[in-house]
């Protein structure tokens, strides 16, 4: 679950603390203005930066001696050994760091609370009604208050075309688990889960159908942590 926001100790001149190191590396290659800083509930400032930045701003970090790999905290599951080999072997290439997990969509092993993103690819179209709806839970459960989750999957055919190319797929993965795509259930199952602001943000024709993006937030609590929006 990659995020845009980075979290350090007192990113600001007027604030004590604000001489931690990994500021003044951030601060030395990047500038001052690359950089705002947001005040927290919780006490633990974070330095937002802008997107078109990120990627440079991570390798720079990845690269200091000093160990900051802990900015992101990325998790990723899946239920079948075969395909957690194959990932591991992509990242390891890539050398990120990612900790890998063998388990279920409806029992994840992880506490409540815990993630700022969750995102899926291709996954729910795979599942019945009732399994998408205790997954859906489930990754409510363990998101953030204010988090978000972003979905990629097969979305409501746009026209008839479309509707026809998908029928490749329902042959190949079951009408049965499908259907629910085709009639664009998603966004009222993630409503149903207890996200709001549930939109699609965009959707493809491809040659297999209609590609979807999805996205949606838990609700915010008093007790807020810290996300992006």
């Amino acid at each position: 679950m990659a995020d845009d926001v980075l979290t350090t100790e007192h990113p600001q001149q007027t604030l004590p603390g604000s001489d931690h190191g990994v500021v003044r590396e951030l601060r030395a290659r990047f500038g001052d203005n690359a950089f705002t800083f947001q005040a927290t509930l919780d006490r633990v400032p974070t330095l937002w930066v802008a997107r078109e930045q990120i990627v440079e701003v991570l390798r720079f970090l990845k690269q200091l001696p000093q160990p900051y790999s802990m900015l992101l905290d990325l998790s990723a599951v899946d239920g079948d050994p075969t395909i957690l080999a194959i990932a591991r072997r992509k990242a390891a290439k890539a050398n990120a760091e990612i900790q890998w997990l063998q388990a279920l969509s409806t029992e994840l092993p992880f506490p409540a609370l815990h993630f700022d993103r969750v995102v899926s690819s291709l996954f729910f179209h795979h599942l019945t009604w009732d399994a998408k709806l205790r997954t859906a839970r489930e990754v409510f459960r363990v998101t953030k208050a204010g988090g978000e989750l972003h979905v990629a999957d097969w979305g409501r055919p746009q026209g008839r075309l479309m509707r026809g190319l998908f029928v490749g797929i329902q042959l190949f993965d079951g009408f049965e688990n499908t259907r629910d795509n085709v009639a664009g259930r998603l966004l009222p199952l993630f409503e149903q889960a207890g996200f709001v602001d549930v939109t699609t943000t965009q959707a493809f024709n491809t040659m297999f159908g209609t590609l979807a993006l999805y996205r949606a937030t838990k609700p915010a609590v008093s007790s807020a942590v810290n996300v992006t929006p």
